[in-house]
């Protein structure tokens, strides 16, 4: 059973992942890549001047997989309550089981329904309903999280990378019992 698996690969679950597997938790992103950051171009996130949304998505699952955590492409079609976690299944009939499931799933709030996540309406354009989540990222089913624009927050990638992290943090935070800080420092000449 791995410690979080997260839906989708977009800039809110890759960020998510990105600090998951950093802190040495095993995590595993089930992806469809069809997310509409596929379609987006950026000159408005920081540090990068000007990325294409392909090469983002592609920049941010390869660094969650040079991190440790596993990447699925394939679709999450279903899941459920198992002892100690959630089972989920993908189109291509495979089964992962994890004790938390982090739903980066954009615009769609179907598979956290699924689980009975509550929702609410959205305020973003074209946002039609969202998961209630706290402001730790938590949802209304113990061990379901949300980010990004799932959970309500603007559909600019880098707001919606930010989200990731957080949530990721604050699950992190919640496994360890003590809260979590990940920053690396520039090691010094010799």
């Amino acid at each position: 059973m791995y410690d979080i698996a997260i839906i989708g690969a977009g800039p809110a679950g890759a960020s998510a992942a990105i600090f998951t597997a950093k802190a040495g938790k095993s995590t595993v992103v089930i992806d469809n890549d069809k997310g509409v950051t596929r379609r987006a171009w950026f000159e408005n996130f920081y540090g990068i001047p000007e990325i294409d949304g392909p090469s983002l998505v592609d920049i941010g699952v390869a660094q969650l997989k040079k991190l440790g955590a596993e990447y699925v492409l394939d679709e999450a079609k279903d899941v459920s309550a198992v002892e100690g976690g959630f089972a989920i299944t993908t189109a291509g009939g495979a089964s992962y089981q994890a004790k938390h499931v982090v739903l980066a799933t954009g615009f769609s709030v179907e598979f956290g329904e699924k689980l009975g996540a509550a929702t609410k309406p959205g305020t973003e354009p074209r946002v039609k309903t969202i998961f209630d989540v706290d402001a730790d990222g938590r949802t209304s089913v113990p061990g379901v999280w949300a980010a990004g624009t799932a959970a309500g927050v603007s559909v600019h990638g880098i707001i919606t990378a930010g989200d990731g992290a957080k949530v990721a943090i604050n699950l992190i935070s919640e496994l360890n019992g003590d809260r979590y800080v990940d920053h690396d420092v520039i090691k010094p000449k010799e």
